[in-house]
């Protein structure tokens, strides 16, 4: 049951295709399930739901939505509905119904028999003193009108059980025998209640069965909040570092699937040692548990989960290492520098000549800055051609040398640009040269101005605070302001005594607190980029970054430990504030696919009364936000999930990092304040990305950029010089696929057969370029596997795609009925149409 806020579309995807592919393959058919049941969620997103439609689901219940929504929906009988969650893909591709548990997922008030729960057994021998049938009965019977009421058919699902129940069943099916029946025996005396044991399968046939029209919902369930000062929206950022851990395994997992089947069998047994991809798969799932990623587990449970994408990311290097050196034929040992973010490789601080292989899984060319700590100060970088590679040496920062402390000795950091070929690599030389003068160190004073052949960016001089960006091809200038602040987390008041929690994000005040008003600056320049280091204070510092030939501006944030000696648990935000005329309108991504807009102070289904303006406008970010009017769009890429807003028209904020004094009640039992490596607090480093662009051609540029950081290139380091007849460059494709379609999967699925998912990426009318239907020809798709055959399957590839059936449900729309559309054009060739997965079976000769 993964979460639904803080997931990416593509781990998801693969979470369940493990899944299910273990059900079939343990039960057969008769065992795959048709009804999706996420009842513990803290909301719900519609990319789920698109994706639940897709795998063949004909439906979802869930227990936990907004209280103004579910009040609402209970006053009108909405509590079941057809969720449209995608504006691109023709309904009812993805249309799934949805229904709304009447409990959450606990028993109606008095009937809860576990040895957990303290309400009083059936007691049915009347000559017991505390016989009970009766009573108990009567109370049953009027629960279950008083459900019935709220919904539109004779049949009703009351859940029975909780958290942590079952553990002694036979207490609850000793109780639920007796009740059935009781219950059932009034039917004598006229009772139109009959009790049975079901399913949520079997519920949901006889809905299906009633063949009624129902309302038809476009939009998603965020934020969600069960009372008026408790909104589950801090969980959004909550553990920042497991975040980013998980989509950095994520993004192994996807080099390690695609290596495995352009290495082959020797990928898994070679001269590294036996890997596997099958312990991080594992892994990366149990991972997308909406206590995992979510961030709303105890202290040791998150550090379990991210010792398990340590080990499976263990077994796949080896994997990748046997890959690797098979396509290149080099068998040189391989280093993994896995800390490269604080500046810590033993392997390139030491060594005189070494070279760096840059694995590539996108399928289109990509160029990289590739950033080693180094204790030379000139070196020389040849790519595969043989030409030289423009690169600098610039000093280790003091903001990374007080993080890694003892654990790293680089002085300096070797920065050049890599580029990679479509799902393959390049490899790059590095020789130290000797008896040069070390590098030029940052330079104090008044930041200038960063400017590239794209992008120029201006500080203020008194504060050393961004102060615009310029898009140099449009001629497009935003006013741009950017800080640092904390929420001041409420451990409770007089209006309500919920605290902020890893769950809920309550702020005791709606005006966040400046880090610093002014910021310390030094700034370098090179040829290959340009830094101005920013210190707000000793917790909070910031590089800003324009590489050369770059598009878009970098900001490496750096906070923690957060200090709380003061008594306050604080919310950390970056706000970036702008003269864009927003309108009280931003935009964020569901699970990094299709984008939502979102209205401050607003809620498409119902009239919302807030009651808390900053946490009530929170919503989930997974790849990106933004706002726009109708000349610019200013778009943020994040490196990781998180929470952000637009708490005042031309704004942005989103929060990084989190440290909080107190539990808030909702399950995990201790306060969020994670220790980090030294016991003081954990200490976070996080990327965004800026793009200013006009709107009508955001799109490109934003999934362009989300792509790269989801999926960014794997790099591999050997000791010494390169061995003669290795192979320095390869791709795996015969060449890049269009620009509007992304190599999802490319996955072994067994011998001689490999599953591939391929995605369009863009909406419906986002691009007038891009939005277009695009054939891919799979026959020329692999450089070194032919494709003998193909079948199409579901999206969780567990089941084939012309035997999936799916319920129809009737919508309170009107539209027409599907037209039968025109298929593919050949066996080989595919066409993709806007947002659209295939999702394909290969047998292969290599």
């Amino acid at each position: 049951m993964s979460d639904e806020a803080t997931t990416h579309y593509s781990a998801v995807i693969d979470q369940m295709t493990l899944g299910l592919r273990f059900l079939n393959d343990t039960f057969g058919p008769c065992g795959r399930p048709r009804v999706a049941w996420h009842i513990d969620p803290f909301g719900h997103a519609r990319e789920h739901a698109s994706m639940f439609a897709q795998m063949g689901y004909d439906g979802l219940f869930f227990g936990r939505l907004d209280y103004q929504d579910k009040a609402r929906r209970m006053k009108e009988k909405d509590m079941e509905m057809v969720w449209r969650a995608s504006d691109s893909l023709a309904p009812p591709t993805a249309d799934l119904f949805t229904g709304v548990l009447p409990n959450g997922y606990n028993p109606p008030q008095g009937f809860c028999w576990d040895q957990s729960c303290s309400d009083a057994p059936i007691q049915d021998d009347p000559s017991l003193e505390d016989y009970n049938v009766d009573a108990i009965v009567q109370k049953f019977l009027k629960a279950a009108n008083d459900q019935a009421a709220l919904y539109r058919t004779n049949h009703i699902i009351m859940t029975m059980g909780s958290d942590f129940q079952y553990e002694n069943a036979n207490l609850w099916y000793k109780n639920l025998d007796k009740l059935i029946r009781y219950v059932n025996a009034l039917q004598s005396q006229g009772s139109k209640v009959n009790l049975l044991y079901s399913t949520p399968s079997c519920y949901l046939q006889e809905l299906h069965r009633a063949n009624l029209t129902w309302s038809v919902k476009t939009d998603d369930f965020f934020p969600y909040a069960d009372d008026a000062h408790d909104f589950w929206t801090g969980y959004f950022t909550s553990r920042p570092a497991l975040k980013a851990y998980e989509r950095v395994s994520n993004s192994l997992l996807q080099v390690c699937n695609q290596l495995e089947v352009l290495g082959g069998p020797s990928s898994r047994r070679g001269p590294h040692g036996d890997g596997d991809s099958e312990t991080l798969r594992r892994a990366v799932g149990v991972a997308q548990h909406h206590d995992a990623v979510s961030g709303t587990a105890k202290q040791h449970v998150a550090d379990d989960y991210s010792k398990r994408l340590a080990v499976g990311s263990a077994h796949c290097q080896v994997l990748v290492s046997n890959s690797l050196s098979k396509l290149s034929g080099s068998s040189v040992p391989r280093t993994y520098c896995e800390k490269l973010n604080i500046s810590v490789c033993p392997l390139t601080e030491s060594s005189h000549e070494f070279s760096v292989t840059v694995y590539n899984p996108l399928s289109r060319p990509v160029t990289w800055p590739v950033r080693l700590p180094v204790n030379g100060t000139h070196y020389t970088v040849t790519r595969p051609g043989g030409s030289l590679v423009d690169s600098e040496v610039v000093p280790v920062s003091q903001a990374t040398k007080d993080i890694r402390r003892d654990g790293g000795y680089a002085a300096n950091e070797l920065v050049f640009q890599a580029t990679a070929p479509p799902m393959g690599f390049s490899t790059y030389s590095v020789s130290l040269v000797q008896n040069q003068p070390p590098p030029a160190p940052p330079l104090p004073g008044a930041p200038p101005v960063l400017e590239n052949q794209y992008l120029r960016v201006t500080f203020d001089p008194d504060t050393g605070l961004l102060s615009s960006l310029t898009n140099l091809e449009t001629k497009q200038t935003v006013q741009l302001k950017q800080n640092f602040y904390w929420y001041n987390a409420s451990v409770g008041n007089r209006e309500s005594i919920q605290p902020s929690g890893a769950y809920i994000f309550r702020p005791n005040s709606s005006t966040p607190v400046p880090v610093s008003l002014t910021a310390k600056t030094q700034a370098l320049k090179n040829s290959v980029v340009q830094e101005v280091y920013q210190q707000f204070g000793p917790w909070v510092s910031q590089v800003v970054r324009l590489y050369e030939h770059s598009q878009e501006l970098e900001l490496e944030w750096t906070v923690g430990p957060v200090p709380v000696r003061d008594g306050f648990g604080k919310e950390v935000i970056t706000r970036l504030d702008t003269n864009i005329n927003s309108s009280g309108l931003f935009y964020t991504d569901s699970n990094g696919r299709e984008v939502l807009e979102r209205r401050r102070d607003f809620r498409p289904t119902w009239v919302l009364k807030q009651t808390e303006p900053i946490a009530g406008n929170y919503y989930p970010i997974n790849s990106r936000i933004y706002i726009k009017d109708q000349e610019q769009q200013l778009t943020v890429v994040t490196d990781r999930s998180q929470g952000g807003s637009s708490i005042q028209d031309g704004s942005l904020e989103i929060m990084l990092h989190r440290r909080l004094l107190v539990d808030d009640f909702r399950g995990v039992g201790e306060a969020l304040s994670e220790p980090g490596e030294y016991g003081e607090g954990l200490v976070v480093r996080g990327r965004l990305l800026l793009a200013l662009t006009p709107p009508s051609t955001a799109a490109e540029t934003h999934r362009r950029l989300a792509e790269s950081l989801v999926l960014q290139p794997l790099l591999s380091v050997q000791s010494g010089p390169l061995r003669p007849n290795t192979r320095l460059e390869f791709s795996g494709l015969q060449g890049a696929l269009p620009p509007a379609v992304h190599l999802l999967t490319v996955s072994e699925w067994g011998e001689d057969s490999v599953l591939l998912r391929l995605e369009h990426q863009f909406q419906a009318q986002e691009s007038a370029k891009l939005s277009q239907p695009v054939t891919v020809d799979l026959q020329k798709l692999f450089s070194t596997l032919t494709v003998v055959g193909v079948s199409e399957m579901s999206l969780a590839a567990n089941q084939w795609k012309d035997e999936m059936t799916r319920m129809d449900w009737k919508g309170r729309t009107g539209e027409k009925p599907l037209q039968k559309e025109q298929g593919d054009p050949s066996t080989w060739e595919v066409t993709l149409k806007p947002m659209e997965i295939r999702t394909f079976l290969l047998r292969i000769k290599r």
